[in-house]
Parts: C-alpha cells; sequence; structure tokens
C-alpha cells in the first residue's frame, strides 16, 4: 500500500492507496511545529479505523508547499514506515508533464501533481480549479503538459481579510445565502464573498477558454470545492481527490526507479 501526503498552507491530507483504490483519507491543520510522533500517533489510530496496519505501507511519497513541515513529514515516513519518501520537484521525480511558463521553477508542487492527474481522468484540454487558501485556476493542454493559470485569494482568505481591516466588520464563515441581496452585515459579508467567487468562477473560466482558444472542460478540487456545486454552471467537474490521484501516479511511475 501507499501513504500519500499533501501538504498545503491551511490543510494536511493524508491518503492510503491499494493498487488504484483509495482505502482512506484524512485531513490535519498543517503546522510545522507538528512532530513526526504526533502524526504517528493521530495517524495510526485512523488507519485502524480502515484496517490498514502500519507494516502494510510498502511506499510513501510527499507533495509539500510549506518547506518548514517537510522535516517531520520525511522523518515520519522514514522512522514510523520504514520508508524514504518519494518527494515531488525532487530532481529524480519524473511527473511525466512539462510546465510550458516563463519559470517552471517556480510552479507549486501541487499545481503539477493536479495536472498530471486532470490529463489522466479526463479527456481533451481542461481548466482545474482548487479551492484551497488561494484559489488556483491551472491550465492543462491536450498533451498533459501545465501552461500556466491564475492565482486569486481563497474565499476564507478574503473574509479574513475583511474582518481585519475593517473595524466593524465580523468573522464569519463563509455559505452560500438563499439571496444575493443581504439584509445584515453577515449576509452581506457572506453574499459578496460566496457570489463574488461565483462571478470570479464564471468570468476567469470564460476568458481562459477564450485566451486559450480550444475547447475545454472544468474540474474543481479542494476543501472548499463542495460548496459550489450547483452554484454555477462553469463548474462541470468535483473530484475531491483530484490531487490525492495524481500523487498515486507519480508514484507509480517513479517506483521502479
Amino acid at each position: 500500500m501507499l501513504l500519500a501526503i499533501n501538504c498545503n498552507n491551511t490543510n494536511t491530507v493524508f491518503s492510503v492507496w491499494e493498487g488504484d483504490a483509495i482505502r482512506g483519507s484524512w485531513r490535519a491543520a498543517t503546522n510545522p511545529e507538528r512532530t513526526a510522533d504526533e502524526y504517528y500517533v493521530w495517524l495510526d489510530r485512523l488507519m485502524g479505523l480502515k484496517d490498514v496496519a502500519i507494516p502494510a505501507i510498502t511506499g510513501t511519497i510527499i507533495a509539500s508547499v510549506v518547506p518548514e513541515a517537510m522535516f517531520n513529514l520525511t522523518t515520519l515516513c522514514t522512522r514510523y514506515f520504514g520508508r524514504d519518501p518519494m518527494i515531488v520537484g525532487d530532481p529524480g521525480v519524473d511527473l511525466g508533464v512539462r510546465a510550458l511558463v516563463d519559470r517552471p521553477e517556480e510552479v507549486g508542487s501541487d499545481r503539477l501533481v493536479n495536472t498530471v492527474a486532470a490529463h489522466d481522468r479526463y479527456e481533451g484540454p481542461q481548466i482545474v480549479v482548487d479551492f484551497g487558501t488561494a484559489t488556483t485556476f491551472d491550465v492543462v493542454d491536450k498533451d498533459g503538459n501545465y501552461c500556466g493559470g491564475v492565482i486569486a485569494p481563497g474565499p476564507n482568505l478574503s473574509l479574513r481579510a475583511l474582518h481585519l481591516a475593517a473595524a466593524k466588520l465580523p468573522s464569519v464563515p463563509i455559505r452560500r445565502t438563499e439571496h444575493v441581496i443581504g439584509k445584515s452585515t453577515i449576509d452581506c459579508m457572506q453574499s459578496g464573498i460566496f457570489w463574488g467567487y461565483v462571478g470570479m468562477i464564471e468570468g476567469l473560466v470564460s476568458r481562459v477558454r477564450a485566451e486559450f482558444g480550444q475547447p475545454m472542460g472544468v474540474v474543481a478540487t479542494g476543501g472548499l470545492a463542495p460548496l459550489f456545486i450547483g452554484a454555477t454552471d462553469a463548474i462541470e467537474k468535483i473530484d475531491g481527490d483530484l490531487l490525492l490521484w495524481g500523487l498515486r501516479l507519480i508514484w507509480e511511475r517513479n517506483r521502479k526507479a
């Protein structure tokens, strides 16, 4: 079995794969100070609930955009699973895709892994909308290459900025409002973020398609993706396991090496 770890700015997701079937996935708040010992105690219990034993893990892979978290995640893999992790971004790890941008070395590992997965799971050019700390739009061509994209503040980040920058605006959770026109401060803030993001999604998808000049599918992923189900026709598919699927593909591609 494979332990695949995706470490993002807000959350770190751990998943266990048996072949191409996911046995379980678990999410923890990203904290660079969390030790390998703490990860192990937490993960061992959760894996046990899925009847996955620690000795059953025969490989590990990590994709991370938080360098400070890498030491403890790597230590977790080597100390408790007895496997040196494959790390996305290391020179010896072949992703099987090209980054057709000005500075390929600056592209986040999560965006490249999403590119690998989107090309494998869906036909033709794709736009991958990833709702995380930032909301990213990644352009994948018909050959599976990463062609650039868009980075915007994530919904929760925008709400937090409103609260911190405006003295009279409270801290509120994001939610889909029934009406666009709010009747209270909280309703107005939640409507502005949710329906504002719907407008941004629709506008950017339309502009990316027009600039790319080819028909493109749109797949959404990330923790907040389910919130936008049914809110816009611009999002054609929701794939919560897209990045984890990509990690599995990269592991399979490089395992012999």
